[in-house]
């Protein structure tokens, strides 16, 4: 080989002129490397078939047929045709762009001034068929800096849609695209080692003026290169805006998120909160102060009665005139006594043949008898419960749009593959710096990775799998060996081969000898996935072994500024074909998963990892949230457990040491959660035979809420026998009977309003919400009849027990203390007539509660429209488990986020020019075409959260089609099956017409929150949207053609674009009832029934407002909490209302002082003192979504039902209750309107 150090530089000289055959320097091009003869000679004059090929070819050569001259032969024009073919493939989407690109090298080729542009600077000899010849194996090019930078910016934003990167990424070697300038492109073009260029070029760049250093003669080119936004001479159209920016239309920025409701420069809601504040002080003093003095003018003209109590004591008492009895007063009494009466009668029935109810003894199989059967029968529906555990299921409604879009997707596409993945990170080991021959210093990160081949025996199978039976393979679906298994790695650079990975090969660059190894290699794949060879002298390809590029954001997480080799985390993807659940194939895919799991988390204990990594499976969720259910179930039985033995000791009534096996009820307990739990298995039972599936919500919300309603009815039921003194002559089955009379309609009324709401709360059209409120309504109701029934009926017997003088459990024990004949008030009904209700309703304290009370709703409206929306993965997690380190690295280190595919419905025709324009983003599509839409949003990603724009098989397909591009297109079937198809085959369309469906593939930016998830699916919709009305334009499309985005987490969180207006649709039919069962059964008493309604209103309002202190979001499990609320809070408000509505008392506080003590002792115990144990308990669960929504959200809803039941409602009806009416039986003596009523 010599080099040249001198040669001569005229205008009209050739430097080197026909082809000497190939490159002995070089092997394994993709190309032939041939090489042109040294031949310093006067340019030739073209004519004929020469100048026809160099018109073709190199048009800006052309002088006209007479006058051009060139440096290049037929031979040589064919080969750079070819070469320029391959870069077309990639360039020519930007005509411009490729006509700069073919510009360059016509010049050094066949300019008629080769000289003057062109210095050699290496030549030797070549042998070809039999001739040796002196070739030219390197050359120094000399252009100006204004020509190379005006054809780079023309290329630079050139795209593949297939990979959504830049085409100057494949063209600029170690530095991709963010790195390439135009020196680095075309120091690459030249570097014969990257198998394309046929010998070494060094470009040099020249300023405009610079002489310097420049060999005699030679003056740097400065032709003109064209602007992406020009047409070409050749008839070329201007490049599109996905690949040229000049191109882009003027677009009006995107409309920012709306800005916060505000008003007089601060948050809104505080505002409008702070004035409703102010209004309701206001309006409640001023009525305060009206309502005194009217009653103080009242009384002056009225006069008073002065009279003598039971105990001779002096009181006070208003006249009653006939006048202020009014007609709902009348009816509300004697609806009253109506269900009294039924409800003693029953009672007493029920009382009085206690065993034909619980027992089949002497043949006496009455009432309880049909309800064990009636029990039994729906129970034995629980042989076909199905619980559904499929999140999809649980949360995404049949009919919804995203269940409806991911139907579409997986009928068309088969479902979204299985994701298997591992991060690995080395925090504790110190990178180092590679001093690389090609690339400089460089600092690695020192990762590891490590290729895992599971095999297994498959029962399902009959023989041993491995990943490849059950891998996602896109090229070979069929028949996929291990290696068409798409793993996406850092070993996929290398083809997961340890021979390449170990492959080392001494190189020389720019006179320099070093070695080069697996460093280099992986540095330039991270900057060139798509290549098929690198710049090395390994020679390897960046390709995975399944034959698709492993994009760098796939591979490495934690890097900045693309220095990919700095990378904090490695990322490896196993993808496995998402199989039905009744597919053979599924249960294998679900058992390599588990071999996968199992052999990660034994590497990971290990002694001798010195790394750490996060890591999950497809099924890891789903198992984590079994996993974790099971572990809880402990806590729960100790929750229900507590409960039982609070109810069985505060029953008793203990009047005596020596009567306290007699006075306990223990066996009443029992046969109360009995009860409780018969109710909970009908229920179930019953759904299950109809066949609606239950879920582990269920079984772990509705025996909670079933208990508190059912502990709170028997303990008003027991307390108040317990307060009841028998009348003479009166049978101890009578008793009850009236007992039951007395207190069963308050019964009644608060299990109807629950029923009926959770009955209306299934209108909701969240699945999980569903079959809660249908399973919770009729355990309820079951629940009700159960205790009208069978657990009367054990009242009775342990009564008779009781009066017996026997032992609880030990029946054959008696005692010779005998039972005292008064009422067991207990220690909490005197201690609430004597201190409570007295302080509670004090003049003062009155004031106070209702200005504390109005001031915590006011805030919690403003706290209500400040909860978050959305449930995050983690909380679904419990404490310490894998998945909690999966998402924290996820979050960390990955640069993008889920795939985004914007599918495409039937009904538009792609086989139009019209059509094709209107979706793809080459040179020649429309400007908003849909594709070009895609990109225009990735241009905000902080708004649109699109982070890579969509890949478009059409663009493949125009570029398939391209003449100009060599792809290989061959006949695949008829008589030139196998032979080369040429583009301007008219059948290739055929396919293209009105296609079923078709989808674009973009990614997401990395979403981290279900906040983020909402926004992203919201904004794609709207992008979609837009596309859709778009397309509808184009002529021939059907009117109901869609496109619409789908992405595998929608369906999980579309529930959070409605959840708010859904939540207040299903609390409002939840509230409804309440106020209407309550007006009914206490005899049209519209007052009462609104201020039920206000109370509970308000404990939902700021138990809301609480959750956001807490820190609580607002979501599908906390709104079933919320119906659950109003449940209970009817349990605190409706027995309260009810008491105070019928009390006879002369004034409002006295009345309100009665309902407190009497009903509100039984309450506390009943309801509060009931569930607060059991919740308190749930604090020690390790799932976070127990410890959340079942812990924290119903310790809050019980806490602020108390609080409003037994502080805040007796004084609002003190001030606004319904006004008393004195003597009960003058009212039933007006009996007119009473009759009318019913």
């Amino acid at each position: 080989m010599q080099v040249l150090s001198e040669a001569q530089h005229e205008p009209g000289f050739c430097t080197f002129f026909q082809e000497c055959g190939l490159n002995p320097l070089l092997n394994d091009t993709f190309i032939p490397a041939i090489v042109p003869c040294f031949d310093y000679s006067r340019a030739r004059h073209l004519t004929g078939e020469h100048y026809r090929r160099l018109k073709e070819v190199c048009p800006m050569l052309d002088k006209g047929e007479n006058n051009t001259y060139a440096c290049c032969s037929i031979k040589q024009l064919s080969s750079l045709e070819r070469s320029l073919t391959l870069s077309k493939a990639v360039l020519i989407r930007c005509p411009s762009c490729a006509e700069n690109f073919a510009h360059l090298h016509c010049i050094t080729t066949c300019s008629p001034n080769q000289s003057q542009t062109i210095n050699v600077t290496q030549v030797m000899n070549v042998t070809s068929q039999g001739k040796t010849k002196l070739a030219v194996v390197g050359y120094q090019a000399f252009l100006s800096t204004t020509f190379a930078e005006a054809s780079f910016q023309s290329c630079k934003n050139v795209r593949i849609p297939a990979t959504g990167g830049f085409a100057i990424g494949t063209m600029c070697g170690r530095y991709g695209a963010k790195l390439c300038n135009p020196q680095r492109w075309y120091d690459f073009q030249g570097d014969s080692s990257n198998g394309l260029a046929p010998l070494d070029i060094d470009f040099q760049l020249i300023k405009e003026g610079h002489t310097e250093g420049l060999p005699e003669g030679v003056i740097p080119y400065n032709g003109r290169a064209l602007m992406c936004n020009e047409t070409t001479p050749s008839g070329g159209q201007f490049c599109s805006c996905q690949d040229c920016e000049e191109s882009c239309p003027k677009m009006p920025p995107p409309p920012q998120p709306p800005s916060p409701f505000m008003l007089l420069g601060t948050d809104g809601f505080l505002v409008i909160s702070i004035i409703l504040l102010c209004l309701l002080i206001l309006a409640f003093l001023l009525y305060v102060s009206v309502a005194c003095f009217s009653r103080k003018r009242k009384d002056e003209e009225k006069g008073k009665r002065r009279g003598k109590d039971q105990n001779s004591n002096d009181v006070t008492q208003r006249d009653i005139d006939p006048s202020e009895v009014t007609c709902a007063d009348r009816n509300s009494l004697v609806a009253q006594d109506f269900l009294s009466l039924q409800f003693q009668r029953w009672g007493t029935l029920m009382a009085t043949y206690p065993l034909t109810v619980i027992v089949n003894i002497l043949s006496s199989l009455k009432v309880l008898l049909l309800s064990a059967i009636v029990v039994a029968v729906f129970s034995a529906g629980l042989k076909s419960i199905e619980l559904t555990t499929d999140p999809v299921e649980l949360w995404s409604a049949p009919n919804s749009r995203a269940r409806q879009e991911k139907d579409f997707h997986d009928s068309h596409f088969d479902p979204f593959f299985r994701t298997n993945q591992l991060i690995l990170t080395a925090p504790g080991r110190k990178g180092h710096i590679y001093n690389s021959l090609l690339f400089g210093p460089q600092n690695f990160s020192g990762l590891v990775s490590k290729d895992l081949n599971i095999e297994f025996w498959s029962d399902d199978l009959n023989r041993t799998a491995s990943l490849k039976d059950v891998c996602f393979a896109p090229l070979n679906p069929s028949n996929p060996s291990l290696t068409d298994c798409a793993v996406n790695s850092l070993p996929q650079y290398f083809q997961n081969s340890l021979d390449n990975i170990n492959a080392k090969v001494n190189m020389t660059e720019l006179g320099v000898t070093k070695e080069v190894d697996w460093r280099d290699h992986l540095i330039y794949c991270l900057n060139s996935p798509l290549s098929f060879k690198d710049i090395t002298d390994l020679g390897m390809s960046c390709m995975a072994d399944y034959g698709a590029p492993v994009f760098s954001f796939l591979a490495v997480g934690g890097y900045e500024n693309d220095d990919f080799t700095n990378a904090e985390a490695f990322i490896l993807t196993f993808s496995l074909n998402n199989y039905a659940r009744n597919s053979t194939k599924f249960k294998v895919a679900m058992q390599w998963e588990t071999e996968f799991l199992k052999i990660v988390q034994e590497y990971q204990k290990n002694p001798a990892c010195n790394f750490t990594f996060a890591y999950m499976a497809e099924r890891s969720l789903e198992d984590e949230i079994n996993r974790t259910t099971a572990e809880d179930i402990p806590i729960f039985m100790i929750s229900y457990a507590v409960i039982f033995v609070y109810i069985a000791v505060a029953l008793g009534e203990y009047s005596s040491w020596r009567r306290i096996l007699v006075d306990s009820k223990f066996l009443v307990g029992l046969g109360g959660i009995l009860v409780v739990g018969c109710s909970v298995l009908a229920s179930m039972g019953f759904y299950s035979w109809i066949g609606i599936p239950s879920s582990l919500v269920i079984l772990q919300v509705v025996p909670f809420l079933v208990l508190a309603v059912g502990a709170d009815n028997i303990f008003i039921f027991v307390l108040e026998y317990q307060r009841d003194v028998r009348k003479p002559g009166e049978t101890r089955q009578e008793q009850i009977g009236r007992v039951l009379g007395n207190v069963a309609p308050s019964m009644l009324l608060c299990s109807l309003s629950e029923s009926v709401c959770f009955f209306l709360g299934a209108l909701s059209t969240m699945p999980a919400v569903k079959t809660f409120a249908l399973y919770a309504a009729l355990a309820v109701l079951m629940d009700f009849i159960l205790q009208m029934t069978a657990f009367v009926a054990l009242l009775s017997l342990d009564a008779r027990r009781q009066d017996n003088n026997r032992c609880e459990l030990l029946c054959c024990v008696k005692v010779s203390t005998r039972r005292p004949n008064k009422p067991n008030e207990g220690f909490l009904l005197p201690l609430m007539r004597k201190y409570y209700a007295p302080v509670l309703l004090h003049r003062y304290t009155r004031i106070i509660v209702m200005l504390v009370f109005i001031f915590m709703f006011c805030a919690s409206i403003f706290l209500m429209f400040n909860v978050t929306v959305g449930l995050d993965q983690e909380l679904a997690m419990p404490q310490g488990s894998y998945m909690l380190d999966y998402f924290k690295y996820l979050y960390k280190y990955f640069e993008v986020g889920v795939p985004v595919y914007f599918v495409t419905k039937g009904g538009y025709d792609f086989a139009t020019v019209e059509g094709m324009n209107a979706v793809c983003s080459s040179v020649g599509c429309d400007q908003f075409s849909m594709t070009q839409k895609i990109q225009y949003a990735t241009d905000h990603p902080e708004l649109s959260y699109l982070a890579i724009p969509a890949n478009s098989w059409v663009d493949d397909f125009i570029d398939w089609l391209n003449p100009g591009s060599r792809c290989c297109r061959l006949y695949t079937f008829g008589p030139n099956v196998g032979q080369f198809c040429p583009a301007t085959e008219v059948n290739v369309f055929f396919f293209c017409f009105l296609l079923p469906a078709t989808r674009f593939m973009a990614y997401h930016t990395p979403l981290t929150n279900s906040q983020d998830f909402t926004a992203a699916l919201l904004k794609a919709r709207e992008l979609a949207h837009n596309i859709t009305l778009g397309m509808r334009k184009i002529k021939g499309t059907s009117p109901d053609f869609e496109v619409f985005p789908y992405t595998v987490t929608n369906v999980f969180y579309e529930q959070y674009l409605t959840i708010v207006p859904e939540g207040l649709f299903n609390i409002s039919m939840c509230l409804l009832p309440t106020f209407v069962v309550c007006c009914l059964l206490l005899g049209l008493d519209l007052l009462s029934g609104l201020l039920n309604l206000l109370t509970i209103i308000m404990i939902v309002v700021d138990t809301v407002g609480v959750m956001t202190l807490w820190g609580i979001h607002y979501n599908a499990v906390a709104l079933i909490n919320l119906v659950t609320a109003v449940g209970i809070s009817v349990e605190f408000v409706s027995h309260m209302t009810r008491s105070f509505a019928l009390s006879i008392k002369p004034t409002h506080v006295e009345r309100a002082m009665e309902a407190t003590a009497n009903m509100g002792s039984a309450v506390f115990a009943g309801v509060a003192m009931t569930n607060l144990p059991g919740i308190l308990v749930l604090a020690f669960a390790k799932a976070q979504l127990i410890q959340i929504f079942f812990f924290r959200l119903n310790l809050i809803i019980t806490l602020l039902g108390l609080v409003h039941g037994l502080v805040f409602l007796p004084v609002l009806l003190s001030y606004f209750g319904k006004y008393g009416t004195g003597s009960r039986q003058m009212l039933l003596n007006e009996s007119f309107c009473s009759f009318f009523f019913f």
